[in-house]
């Protein structure tokens, strides 16, 4: 099995975006000396976005387990640090499977 060039340039075009948003959000806030209050806004919901790029497909593509998974850990967040909730979910999911058959 050989290698694709074109795969290869799209893996290195990747890395040279990835590297310089990252490197160029770095020199824009060492640049600042205050954040504005729209880039600050627009950071704050950086992980929320983020949060639901991963949560949104695994919900609506996943089974029930993964359903009922992610809704007991959602539920269990509001309350419990973050390992107790991501044990919570994974349990769920888990006794799920096993009793149900999900």
């Amino acid at each position: 099995m050989g290698v694709d060039p074109g795969m290869l340039a799209l893996i290195a075009a990747a890395a040279v975006a990835t590297y310089l948003t990252r490197i160029g959000g770095y020199v824009l806030i060492t640049r600042l000396n205050t954040i504005p209050p729209r880039l600050q806004a627009a950071l704050d919901a950086v992980p929320a976005a983020v949060l639901t790029t991963l949560f949104a497909p695994a919900f609506f593509n996943g089974g029930w387990d993964v359903k009922l998974a992610l809704l007991v850990a959602g539920l269990v967040s509001l309350r419990y640090p973050g390992l107790i909730m991501l044990f919570a979910g994974w349990a769920t999911a888990m006794v799920a499977r096993h009793l149900f058959g999900l």
